[in-house]
């Protein structure tokens, strides 16, 4: 079992603390952010950030659909960490300043593979798929906080 890992990133028009704010407000505008993957979303407990319990179907491939129950948790300045308690899926948002009024984003998704032929296309796909998914989720994001 070796671990899968995908990253995307963008320069978003936006304070580097707005830009995190906006990400962390898991009642508000993270819901806005979901591509057509994602589906019952929930937030179960909290809301905004550390502390936050949020359910959602993220659905990769017109086959494999995961549900997904993360706890997020606020470990640094500017990095939210979404840990799935239904698989080995952990998901690091971090928002660095990247030049005057603008933000990096970069969202790193890691999680343990499958064994074998089924794990060679796992390692080989899932990156780029999810690096799609999460493209345009950033996308959204860029476009609201540079309203």
């Amino acid at each position: 079992m070796a671990q899968v890992e995908a990253t995307t990133e963008r320069v978003v028009a936006g304070k580097p603390d707005d830009v995190f704010d906006a990400l962390a407000d898991y009642n508000g505008t993270r819901s806005k952010l979901l591509t057509e993957h994602f589906s019952e979303y929930e937030v179960r407990e909290g809301g905004d950030g550390e502390g936050t319990l949020v359910h959602w179907k993220l659905q990769a491939t017109s086959k494999r659909v995961r549900d997904c129950l993360l706890e997020v948790s606020e470990p640094t300045d500017g990095e939210l960490v979404e840990k799935d308690r239904n698989s080995s899926m952990v998901t690091t948002w971090r928002v660095t300043p990247a030049g005057e009024g603008k933000a990096r984003v970069v969202v790193t998704s890691v999680w343990n593979g499958a064994g074998g032929i089924g794990g060679f296309f796992e390692r080989t796909f899932a990156p780029k798929g999810l690096g799609r998914i999460y493209d345009e989720v950033l996308a959204k994001l860029a476009a609201e906080v540079e309203k």
